[in-house]
């Protein structure tokens, strides 16, 4: 009789013990904030691999934006004639990291000064772009780039674009997570891992452990 007694305890305070890690886990994903930023700044391979490491972002999915079609295809978007730009769609938990510290990173891990280019990548789907989905993001998006003019951070005129959202195009499925999945490849190794080294380098603090 005790040893079921015992075993009925055991299991009333496993169920216990789940419910409360099960009520925890709702209250941390109900004190959660998130919010969607899509940017433009090079190829997505780079930036996609930056953003992924940074505390309080969710996901990172690479795709276009900013064009005149619907669903276009990766060949179709490099010629330059669909309007779109290589983009990055990023969910953040606002609560742990904002908005204006997103736009911090995007500033700092590319050039905004030159147009319709990044390093050897040229043409319209290279530009660097800020497609807000609110009038706060818009505001906090034009306000940083005329503190970053008044203070001359750049040697030349900041030539980033601040554009209404309108959609999103998931680009084809090896381009995601592509530079987790590929490291070893020559762009990553040549193109990115300098990139990445810069990044880990300032931004120690805010990278995931």
């Amino acid at each position: 009789m005790k040893k079921i007694i015992l075993v009925l305890m055991v299991l009333g305070f496993g169920i216990s013990e789940s419910r409360a890690q099960s009520s925890i886990t709702k209250k941390n994903q109900m004190n959660k904030k998130l919010e969607t930023a899509t940017l433009a700044n090079g190829c997505f391979w780079c930036t996609e691999a930056i953003f992924q490491r940074l505390k309080g972002v969710e996901s990172v999915t690479s795709g276009f934006s900013g064009g005149n079609i619907k669903n276009p295809a990766y060949r179709e978007v490099i010629t330059g004639r669909t309007g779109h730009a290589e983009a990055i769609e990023i969910t953040f938990d606002a609560s742990i990291i904002s908005f204006q510290e997103i736009l911090d990173v995007f500033f700092s891990t590319h050039d905004p000064t030159t147009l319709n280019r990044q390093g050897y990548d040229v043409g319209t789907q290279y530009r660097s772009a800020i497609f807000y989905h609110s009038e706060a993001q818009k505001l906090t998006a034009e306000k940083f780039i005329k503190e970053l003019t008044d203070a001359k951070v750049f040697d030349a005129k900041i030539v980033t674009e601040v554009t209404k959202f309108s959609a999103f195009y998931k680009a084809e499925d090896y381009h995601q997570n592509y530079y987790n999945n590929n490291k070893t490849q020559g762009y990553c190794m040549a193109v990115i891992n300098p990139k990445l080294e810069k990044f880990i380098k300032k931004y120690k603090a805010k990278l995931k452990d």
